[in-house]
């Protein structure tokens, strides 16, 4: 009973320096920049619907005047209305939503999926050990540079799938894998002699470097495309 004791009393003590050390990186300037990120994030979905919206209301007025050139305003305006409506129902059910789970990563469009990730990883970044947490700030600026370098790749080539695989699978499931482990055993050793927060920390640290060296070929790639071009310029009408 008081070895059961001691251990739920560990347990809280673990609870309160989470939450603690989570207190102070919300005060300090990387927690800061977090914030600012999710409020931009949110800012752009919420750009995104309005604007959805405003093409919805100008298809249904579009709908309305084609309809009362051949038929009773009444019944043009009521067809117009369900065609609003319909196309309302549609943007709210299929509107973005901040990224939950690892699993909703998996649908965002290549394009946006840097994007995402930077939302999702911020959003991870809360609990996490401090040099997680760094690791994790670290991610998010390389996520940065790799967002515009994702809208020219082909969604279709071994790269693309190579980047997806990476953001989209390996990062989440470490982190969601280490978040299922007791807080009070996160520090304990295994068999290994490490513990899991050293394998989250080693994981986030090999995910990190690929994310460099991703972004480093595809820039590389643009470097060698516009040579080639240049070059393919220079023959043609030098």
């Amino acid at each position: 009973m008081i070895h059961r004791a001691r251990k739920v009393a560990a347990g809280f003590a673990d609870v309160g320096l989470t939450h603690a050390e989570e207190m102070l990186r919300r005060l300090s300037p990387e927690g800061r920049e977090q914030a600012r990120r999710e409020r931009e994030a949110k800012a752009r979905r919420q750009r995104r619907l309005m604007l959805r919206l405003v093409v919805a209301a100008i298809a249904a007025l579009f709908a309305w005047a084609l309809l009362a050139t051949v038929s009773a305003l009444a019944v043009a305006f009521a067809a117009a209305s369900a065609v609003m409506l319909l196309l309302t129902l549609l943007i709210f059910v299929r509107a973005d939503r901040p990224v939950r789970g690892g699993e909703a990563l998996a649908g965002a469009p290549l394009p946006r999926l840097a994007e995402e990730s930077v939302v999702w990883l911020a959003a991870q970044r809360r609990g996490l050990p401090a040099p997680a947490a760094q690791l994790a700030d670290s991610m998010i600026s390389k996520l940065d540079v790799l967002a515009p370098q994702l809208g020219r790749l082909d969604p279709r080539s071994p790269a693309a799938a190579a980047v997806r695989k990476l953001i989209a699978e390996e990062m989440p499931r470490l982190v969601d894998g280490w978040r299922t482990i007791p807080v009070s055993a996160r520090r304990a050793p295994g068999a290994d002699g490490r513990t899991p927060d050293d394998h989250l920390i080693n994981g986030l640290q090999l995910i990190e470097a690929e994310l460099g060296q991703a972004s480093e070929q595809l820039g590389r790639g643009s470097i060698d495309e516009i040579q080639v071009f240049g070059r393919y310029l220079e023959l043609k009408y030098d």
